[in-house]
């Protein structure tokens, strides 16, 4: 082999066409994660984007001595936003003198660049105040086939609360505390929603009472252009500016959680709290930058068109937060992208509830954020409600990222009746801990409006869940913990029970 092979072998020279031998645009810097060096083997520029991740981050710790929600999260918005502000500018800058296309984030101290050439990313990694350099994979929304069989035709109208909210004791909530989800905004960052659907227009935030709307502070879209240019475009069209639902998923999560028309179609756990979404997906496909931007936005919500670095409005934040996808290391997810973006929303007083994925029935199937995060979501398994049987395709613990036993608890996830796009409903195929992740968050719901001291507890919010659960065992043993264990890793603490939930907190206990 002689040397012009050898550096060949190395990425130290490359050939380009009849240009011949030119110097590589990537050297092998530890600051480069594997995925943008697998991006630059067979070619000299990232086809997406870059995560230029900042030395200097944001200390939130002080966060944990301020009393309310409010408090705490404006101390973690001006706290992050203003460190970012103090030291991208050198990095702007730099990135302005390039000509080169970016976005600012600050619920990490970072800077999206859009398809740099490797040469780019080595000046980044050589500068020092960047600390590394991440990439920003295409990442699908995957549901499971479920083995029922069902009419795909849309369902007849309901004429009362579906079964599934009577099994995890909404309904007794309802009417023995009078208690449906009052004064509590829930959010779904999904693939968007028909905000106009009969079960949910009325829930929206955007909606006044005297029925006019306003999209500002309660929308937004993170998807610009086209993720997937191999697939269609999107029938919503890019940064819409009116809430647009293009798989239909969104609109399901959301019902599920606050769904009712008022005319018998009672499928939402909260039917008395608002909504508010972010649009995370592109025909199903979304990155961890549209998640992230998302999270920006639910922290600190912005109007349309705003600046989310200096129009935010932390008061405007969401309580509980649903998030029904994932970011698998096969599709090139290293798996804390999204790490900082959850440790803020925590320090923020906002309850983040994820769906625990559909990679069942093995163990250590928890194997993507943002379930596989112990301590910062609560993850939520899916199981029949029919049966009390887990689900087989719901994952199962310990979390593949840090060994925690997971799910935390499980709900009802298998051929769920809820809203979909098109002013339907339908139960056909609509199967996941996608659709046992939203019962989870209008339980949190319930709870935080019957007792207003525990809002923005995390911990003992997720703590109180746990111990109301309904104990349950199994056969299967996973990460070296018994099946039955409780907790364990099928079924978690237990089948969710919000009732007994809310009746624990009750003088007068009427679970």
């Amino acid at each position: 082999m002689n040397i012009k092979q050898i550096l060949l072998s190395l990425g130290i020279i490359s050939v380009m066409g009849s240009q011949g031998i030119q110097a590589s645009t990537l050297t092998l810097n530890p600051k480069i994660d594997k995925y943008v060096q697998k991006q630059l083997t067979s070619r000299q520029q990232v086809k997406n984007s870059v995560f230029v991740i900042l030395t200097e981050q944001a200390d939130l710790s002080a966060a944990d001595s301020l009393a309310s929600r409010e408090e705490k999260g404006r101390y973690v918005y001006d706290t992050l936003r203003n460190k970012a502000l103090a030291t991208q500018g050198p990095l702007v800058d730099f990135l302005q003198s390039r000509k080169v296309s970016f976005r600012q984030y600050y619920i990490e101290n970072m800077i999206a660049v859009e398809n740099p050439s490797a040469e780019l990313i080595n000046e980044l990694a050589a500068r020092a105040d960047v600390a590394r350099i991440m990439g920003n994979p295409l990442v699908k929304l995957k549901l499971p086939k479920t083995k029922n069989t069902f009419s795909l035709a849309s369902t007849p109208s309901s004429t009362g609360p579906e079964q599934n909210l009577v099994r995890i004791g909404a309904t007794k909530v309802w009417e023995n505390y009078k208690v449906r989800g009052e004064g509590i905004v829930v959010a779904g960052q999904d693939t968007g929603v028909q905000w106009d659907h009969p079960a949910l227009k009325r829930q929206y935030r955007g909606t006044s009472a005297t029925g006019t709307v306003d999209h500002n502070y309660n929308w937004h879209d993170a998807i610009h252009s086209q993720i997937d240019t191999s697939a269609k475009a999107s029938v919503c069209g890019y940064d819409s500016k009116v809430p647009c639902d293009d798989v239909g998923h969104g609109t399901h999560t959301m019902g599920t959680i606050v769904g009712d028309d008022g005319k018998g179609n009672q499928i939402g756990v909260a039917p008395k709290a608002q909504w508010m979404a972010c649009k995370n997906m592109d025909n199903g496909v979304g990155t961890p930058a549209s998640y992230i931007e998302c999270f920006e936005f639910f922290l600190a919500p912005y109007p349309l068109n705003g600046n989310p670095l200096k129009d935010g409005d932390p008061a405007k934040a969401p309580h509980i937060i649903n998030n029904s996808w994932g970011c698998t290391a096969d599709e090139g997810c290293k798996g804390d992208e999204i790490l900082p973006s959850l440790k803020s929303m925590k320090k923020a007083g906002i309850l983040v509830v994820a769906s625990a994925g559909n990679e069942g029935p093995g163990c250590a199937t928890i194997d993507a954020p943002p379930a596989w995060h112990s301590g910062l979501t609560l993850a939520v398994g899916a199981f029949d409600h029919r049966s009390d049987n887990i689900a087989y395709f719901s994952s199962r613990g310990p979390s593949a990222f840090d060994g925690g036993t997971g799910p935390n608890i499980a709900a009802p996830g298998v051929s769920i009746r809820s809203s979909v796009p098109g002013s339907r409903y339908e139960s056909a195929m609509w199967s996941g801990t996608s659709m046992a992740g939203p019962h989870a968050v209008g339980a949190a719901a319930l709870l935080w409006s019957f007792n207003k001291n525990l809002i923005g507890n995390i911990d003992q919010t997720i703590s109180l869940l746990e111990k109301s659960a309904e104990p349950k065992t199994t056969r299967e043993n996973c990460g070296g913990l018994p099946g039955s264990h409780i907790p364990n890793n099928t079924y978690g603490s237990g089948l969710l029970n919000v009732a007994q939930a809310v009746c624990s907190m009750s003088d007068h206990c009427a679970a």
